[in-house]
């Protein structure tokens, strides 16, 4: 399992009961989880303190139940800043378990003497651009959500990379990477991170597991003739570790050679030691 120990402002404090305990930054957090199948675990003092809690509803969806939080709040990963919202579907803006891949991919690129190009597909509040581009690269940040893409640009002033060369797109993630192939672009490293469902340009439904295997060809045609890694995330339950690392190796392997690793990513719980898992990732990295 990838894990960070290097966050100081965000913490799983505990875990049980289908739900999250955390800690981000000095605010407390109750999120559900449907990892966390044991019961009757919970035993940490601040589950009765929560500033906000997020519960599902039977019928679907779900809402915050409490909410003493304030509009935004932020947080830090070493020399990163991140503005946090309370948003729908008990999301804060954040994953904080991708801070593993920030540091894998961020020494890979601090170790090249020449210039990085990452591209950064769905790539959100901008997390792994900003790890990217504090390494030292330069980043293509993509993602369908304008609103979303603001974020993105807040964070990079939050994290001192406001005049950093990212330069940020609000597309549709395969349309650019058509386009991108058209024009002749190639980056380094490519970032991405789809989610489970989607809908396309005209309002259709596409699940992950039937996109994945058109969208990696696609994507792959854009790692440049010395390509440095590829990185594939994945919170989709239908697409394991073992099931990505064979599609990378299938669509990029087979073409660079390389070494490709696959895992799930986790979050150490305080109060037990244990780990949580949240995810799964492949990294494709090219040896020379």
């Amino acid at each position: 399992m990838w894990y960070s120990e290097n966050w100081k402002d965000y913490e799983l404090l505990d875990a049980s009961d289908g739900e999250r305990l955390e800690r981000w930054g000095d605010l407390i957090l109750i999120r559900p989880d449907p990892q966390i199948i044991w019961k009757g675990a919970g035993k940490h003092p601040l589950w009765k303190r929560a500033d906000g809690i997020y519960r599902r509803s039977s019928t679907g969806g779900g809402a915050w139940v409490k909410n003493q939080l304030p509009e935004s709040w932020t947080i830090r990963y070493g020399e990163l800043g991140f503005l946090l919202r309370p948003m729908g579907f008990k999301h804060t803006g954040l994953f904080p378990e991708q801070a593993a891949n920030w540091d894998w991919f961020s020494s890979l690129i601090r170790k090249e003497e020449r210039p990085i190009r990452v591209l950064n597909l769905f790539a959100y509040t901008g997390g792994a651009t900003l790890a990217a581009a504090a390494a030292g690269a330069s980043v293509v940040h993509v993602d369908a959500s304008k609103g979303i893409v603001a974020q993105a640009k807040e964070n990079a002033a939050l994290s001192g990379l406001g005049g950093a060369p990212i330069r940020y797109i609000v597309d549709d993630c395969k349309k650019f990477v058509e386009r991108e192939i058209r024009r002749g672009h190639t980056y380094e490293g490519i970032i991405m991170d789809p989610p489970s469902y989607g809908r396309g340009p005209n309002g259709e439904i596409w699940k992950l597991e039937d996109s994945i295997d058109e969208l990696l060809e696609l994507t792959s045609k854009l790692l440049s003739d010395k390509p440095l890694f590829f990185l594939l995330n994945s919170y989709t339950t239908g697409l394991s570790a073992m099931t990505m690392h064979y599609l990378v190796d299938l669509k990029i392997g087979r073409r660079f050679g390389g070494v490709t690793e696959s895992g799930e990513l986790g979050l150490r719980v305080s109060s037990t030691g244990g780990f949580l898992p949240c995810g799964a990732s492949s990294r494709w990295v090219f040896e020379r």
